[in-house]
């Protein structure tokens, strides 16, 4: 439901997609994160822009911008090129604006949703990426960046304090300011029956000057998969945990459809650290469509308490939480589509609906 186009201009290429399918989604399966909605917010859609040969040396320039139901990113790159055997680096400047739902929403119909809590981020960031040489199933990213978070009420107004009063940012003042240095390695191995996959990223806040914010973040992803037979056996473990200074926005949001299902985003809790477990067995039903049950599991692991403001117990949320539950894999050349039926510890149906790697 939606229209794609592909434009070139002299060695430009500019891509179109607007689309009309999520409006259609969100409006099953999501309350209404504004009072009011304007035409333009019926439409997602993307426009990127990619230029191969800049100024005559292979320089590679992308712009993209992306717009979804209730936010938005734009993100321009600039890549110089460099040998193979050397780290390729990127120039990038990006600003976003989403609903922060995973931390200061509010859990409705036994936690099976989360509808908006006031608080939402805008977010600019300017930086250079390093991308190192492939090394064997090794990879790596490193990443300095300077940010600037503003937290918005939902009429785009700038707010220091959320709706109970509490602060929404580290400072105390309507915007937090830091440079974070990241670090992201993976290790992939696969063969005809199975895969393994691990993946950590740390962020380091770097305290160039005195308000701005210091802290260590870790999180790790581990995903384990198996054939039996026709079937595909998916596993993971998802990890983390920050020490140091915090905003309430940075904290680990558990519940949701890249959570654990069952749940509204971040209707389980959000904590300094967390813990989540997935599994999910997909099998055959025909050519273009599978079956999947699972089980999801996830916990703040106490640590609710510890962010600033504590929103999870000021939203009365569990800490904990396990959702299981069936669905629908349905492949075809537009696109993977993914029906998902969940239910979570307190008896409250979910359905997911998802659509991903849409093509021409």
């Amino acid at each position: 439901m939606g229209a794609q186009k592909s434009i070139h201009a002299g060695k430009a290429k500019i891509d179109v997609n607007v689309d009309f399918s999520h409006k259609l989604c969100a409006s099953l399966m999501l309350p209404s994160l504004r009072g009011s909605q304007s035409p333009l917010s019926l439409v997602i859609g993307s426009l990127c822009i990619k230029h191969p040969n800049l100024f005559g040396g292979s320089e590679k320039l992308d712009v993209s911008w992306d717009k979804g139901l209730y936010d938005s990113n734009a993100i321009i790159a600039y890549r110089r090129p460099r040998p193979e055997w050397l780290s390729q680096q990127s120039f990038v400047i990006q600003h976003s604006v989403s609903p922060e739902i995973g931390v200061h929403g509010t859990p409705i119909d036994n936690f099976s949703q989360s509808g908006s809590g006031g608080v939402n981020l805008s977010q600019f960031s300017v930086g250079l990426d390093l991308t190192e040489p492939a090394n064997s199933n090794w990879s790596s990213t490193t990443s300095i960046r300077f940010k600037h978070i503003r937290p918005l009420n939902d009429e785009g107004r700038s707010i220091s304090r959320d709706l109970d009063g509490l602060p929404v940012t580290c400072s105390g003042s309507p915007h937090d300011s830091m440079v974070v240095l990241k670090q992201e390695s993976q290790y992939a191995k696969a063969n005809d029956h199975s895969f393994f996959r691990i993946r950590f990223q740390i962020e380091q806040g770097i305290p160039l000057l005195s308000k701005w914010i210091i802290f260590n973040k870790l999180k790790f992803v581990a995903s384990k998969g198996v054939k039996f037979g026709p079937a595909f056996l998916l596993t993971s473990l998802t990890g983390g945990s920050i020490v140091g200074d915090m905003a309430p926005y940075q904290a680990f949001a558990i519940g949701g459809l890249r959570s654990v299902r069952g749940y509204g985003e971040g209707a389980i809790g959000a904590g300094r650290s967390c813990l989540v477990a997935n599994s999910e067995l997909t099998f055959p039903l025909n050519k273009m469509l599978d079956g999947a049950i699972f089980l999801d599991g996830g916990t703040d692991l106490g640590s609710g308490r510890h962010v600033p403001g504590n929103p999870s117990l000021r939203q009365g949320k569990p800490g904990s939480g396990i959702g299981l539950g069936y669905g629908l894999r349905f492949k075809s050349q537009f696109g993977h589509f993914q029906i998902d039926y969940a239910i979570n510890a307190f008896q409250q149906k979910t359905v997911y609906f998802g659509i991903s790697n849409l093509t021409s």
